[in-house]
């Protein structure tokens, strides 16, 4: 979906810099900036074609994608409609209002028409946010500890192989699945405890838990087994059925699954279980005065580099229950030991161990506690470990790195392999995807410092089309004997991978790079490059003919443009 979003944004921005300019003297008391979104979503929802704007599809738009897209409802409420409604005119003043479309006074009834309901749900996003601003956190809320986390060294991760070995390990997850087996299909449940008590007591055994011993319902003394049961929900083998009914999956007696990418997938289905780590007491104000404690240890464990001694984390944790709640210092007393609950739900989901007075994150606690933080839309630098990164992935994380970390990356990757070895992988990783110019580019550049150690990959390359013009290029600086000479398509193929990193950088940096070739030699690229079978030739025709500030260089754009089209067309 990323990338079909800047895709889209790509083509869009042309047309809304166009709107924004025109906007200032023909709509001066809209908010031009406003139309971004509903332009990007409609493009990517409703209509590929930019001027195609139907009535059905704008409500659709307005009253179902935007309340779930919009940053600033307010600002939404006052003022996206207007400025929607500026840019239906400039697309219909502008001739962009395809005959496809719905007429202007037709889009402009249905906004007229869904107004006041937009409005209402602005307001509803409003109130929502209010409450949420008045609802204080917990003992872990992660915004507590973000800048903490901003600072904190390179979190390295292990591949994926080895932690969906040690998911499959996780205690918890199969007694989840025992569970779940036993509910078996279309279990009615009660309405008051979902159990009776001569379940309860089945379900115990099938779980492994003691019977307690209590003068009241056995359902309301066996909080563990209901959140055993709120894990199967969790992950997905308990689903709720039709009249007070639920029911087994159908794949839940295959876990552990075979497939490694199904197993974490399951696993983090569940990661938000850790919360029924927290300490359940009888008196539910001091139950929530703990809340969060579970979370809070994890924190304060990653920021740790991964360990702390028991004893003192046990301190720290009780002091800040007592800052965090007038009753935190009865509630830490009233739990005994309140570290109890969270470190066995932990340990029994595989995240954390204790050894010799010291609490300690597995990898697999570490890759559950980056992706919480992840969830709380706090940056944190996490990434594969070195010895077990792929060439795509080193490729693709280097892609998002300054240029001095990216070389870094490189050089410790490339100690762990052969020269050769490293350039057959980049390689490789590099033709994957043939519409990835970034990626391609990153690897040939890597791979040329290699020298003749890169030989065998750089022939081996000349097999896929995407790569020869580098592997070309490179075996002749080489003076490889019987090596291809690149060809001038190899060199527009370059130039082409060029323009679609160029194009990603923003319009400024597109045109500068056009600018940069001159007009006369721009002009006769432009004759020929559409013959180039490149994943982005006709969107970099297309954006050339919109940018261009040269109207001549804009028109050959757009023949080339219809020639690439009426190439590809059956």
């Amino acid at each position: 979906m990323t990338d079909r979003i800047e895709v889209a944004a790509t083509e869009l921005r042309p047309l809304l810099e166009e709107f924004i300019l025109w906007a200032r003297a023909n709509a001066p008391d809209s908010d031009p900036e406003l139309v971004g979104p509903a332009a990007l979503w409609h493009r990517l929802a409703f209509s590929p074609d930019l001027g195609t704007w139907k009535r059905a599809d704008l409500r659709n738009l307005v009253l179902d994608r935007m309340p779930k897209v919009v940053e600033d409802p307010d600002t939404a409420a006052d003022g996206m409609l207007p400025a929607i409604d500026a840019y239906l005119t400039f697309l219909s003043m502008t001739g962009r209002l395809t005959e496809g479309s719905d007429s202007l006074t037709d889009l402009q009834a249905e906004l007229d028409d869904v107004e006041d309901d937009f409005v209402e749900l602005m307001e509803e996003l409003i109130e929502d946010a209010d409450e949420d601003e008045d609802e204080a956190g917990d003992l872990g809320d992660f915004e507590l500890y973000a800048d903490a986390l901003a600072d904190l060294a390179t979190v390295r991760l292990r591949p994926d192989a080895e932690l969906a070995a040690a998911a499959r390990a996780v205690p918890l997850i199969a007694k989840a699945r025992d569970l779940a087996l036993w509910v078996g299909s279309g279990r009615r449940v009660g309405e008051d405890t979902l159990l009776s008590d001569a379940e309860v007591e089945e379900a115990l055994a099938t779980v492994g838990l003691p019977k307690p011993e209590t003068d009241g319902s056995l359902a309301e003394a066996v909080p563990q087994l209901w959140n055993l049961w709120n894990l199967a929900v969790d992950l997905e083998f308990l689903e709720p059925g039709e009249g007070n009914t639920v029911a087994v999956q159908d794949d839940t007696s295959e876990w552990p699954f075979d497939d490694d990418e199904d197993v974490l997938d399951a696993w983090m289905l569940g990661l938000h279980s850790v919360d029924y780590g927290d300490p359940e007491l009888p008196d539910e104000d001091l139950t929530m005065a703990l809340a969060g404690l579970t979370r809070a240890l994890l924190v304060r464990l990653l920021l740790a580099g991964g360990s702390r001694d028991l004893d003192e984390l046990r301190q720290e944790l009780a002091e800040a229950a007592t800052e965090f709640d007038e009753l935190g210092a009865d509630a830490w007393q009233a739990a005994g030991d309140p570290l109890a609950s969270v470190l066995e739900w932990l340990a029994g989901y595989g995240m954390t161990e204790v050894t010799g007075g010291t609490v300690s994150l597995t990898p697999l606690g570490t890759e559950g506690v980056v992706h919480l933080v992840d969830d709380s839309d706090i940056e944190i630098d996490a990434r594969p470990a070195i010895e077990s990164m792929s060439a795509h992935e080193l490729l693709v994380l280097s892609a998002e790195l300054p240029e001095e970390e990216a070389d870094a990356e490189f050089a410790a990757w490339m100690r762990l392999r052969e020269p050769s070895r490293a350039a057959e992988e980049l390689l490789e990783a590099a033709a994957k995807d043939e519409s990835d110019a970034l990626i391609r580019v990153q690897a040939a550049s890597v791979v040329g410092t290699l020298g003749e150690d890169a030989i065998p990959a750089w022939q081996e390359a000349l097999k896929e089309s995407s790569l020869r013009p580098y592997a070309a290029t490179h075996l002749s600086q080489l003076q490889v004997p019987d090596a291809p000479e690149p060809t001038p398509d190899d060199t527009h193929w370059l130039i082409l991978d060029m323009w679609t990193i160029s194009a990603g950088l923003g319009r400024a940096e597109f045109v500068g790079s056009l600018r940069d070739i001159g007009p006369e030699l721009l002009n006769s690229l432009l004759d020929v490059v559409w013959k180039i079978p490149h994943a982005h030739v006709e969107e970099l025709l297309d954006l050339i003919s919109q940018v261009h500030p040269d109207k001549q260089i804009a028109k050959t754009a757009r023949r080339a443009l219809f020639k690439a089209r009426s190439a590809t067309t059956p």
